[in-house]
């Protein structure tokens, strides 16, 4: 981590490639909307630590628009020539800044969605909570930080939502149309959770209970993937806290309670 008056964080490796973040951004502009349409002035939201393409930043900023118009999407990178990179791409409601987990913006401004993805994955697990506290500081009253992970073409991801008591549940989007079995999606676990996907771990219990379900719900592949993964979260959720609903289930996504699993404490 950086001294006090440099940007906080270390330099990713940075790749990224168009359409990768959908999945997540589809969850903001989502179930998420609210946080967005209840701000009494234009909500800002930032895309940190955007790697070496601004593209994510650029698709953030046009899918928001679709739910609040005037929402400023900042996209936020500790290597100024990522930022540099991305300053001929700015326009209304779209600005670059050079910045880290202390998230540097104009006037004391607080933004409302961080969305920090395949960023703390390439740290030690623990570092993780400080990274979040410096996150947490900074947002807006009802804000959340998104910390996530996603393969190279984002057909599989997973992320946390975080506010500001701490982490409030854990979001597995996955491409349905030849999905082996749920669990695939352990190795894009957030950074928080992936070291504990081990026997024994709350998170692990959780990724094989969707596996056997899947297995049992087979049948409804007759029907199409969609129904299948419908059929298996259905079945899960009698013994697991989930936050979300068949609209989301059909997009190959759900969402359960943090607090069933969290990391135990050790």
């Amino acid at each position: 981590m950086a001294g006090r008056g440099r940007p906080v964080g270390t330099i990713t490796r940075g790749t990224t490639n168009p359409n990768r973040l959908r999945r997540c951004d589809r969850w903001i502009a989502g179930p998420q909307a609210w946080r967005l349409r209840r701000s009494p002035t234009p909500p800002v939201v930032v895309d940190l630590g955007y790697g070496a393409s601004p593209i994510t930043a650029v698709e953030l900023h046009d899918r928001l628009r679709r739910v609040r118009p005037d929402v400023q999407v900042v996209g936020v990178e500790i290597d100024p020539e990522r930022v540099a990179a991305g300053r001929p791409l700015e326009r209304d409601g779209l600005t670059f800044r050079l910045g880290g987990f202390e998230v540097p913006l104009d006037g004391g401004a607080r933004p409302t969605v961080v969305r920090a993805f395949n960023v703390l994955r390439q740290y030690p697990e623990d570092e993780v909570p400080a990274a979040w506290a410096l996150v947490q500081q900074r947002l807006a009253p009802g804000g959340l930080l998104v910390d996530g992970t996603c393969d190279e073409i984002g057909r599989r991801a997973a992320w946390v939502a975080v506010d500001a008591s701490g982490p409030v549940s854990l979001t597995i989007s996955l491409r349905m149309g030849g999905l082996d079995r749920p669990s695939d999606v352990a190795e894009r676990l957030p950074k928080s959770l992936i070291h504990r996907n081990v026997p024994g771990e709350p998170v692990h219990d959780f990724l094989m209970d969707l596996d056997r379900a899947w297995a049992r719900s087979s049948p409804q592949s007759s029907w199409g993937a969609r129904q299948r993964f419908i059929a298996m979260v259905s079945d899960v959720r009698e013994r697991w806290p989930l936050l979300d609903g068949p609209p989301r289930w059909r997009l190959g996504e759900l969402t359960v309670d943090w607090s069933a699993v969290a990391p135990l404490l050790r």
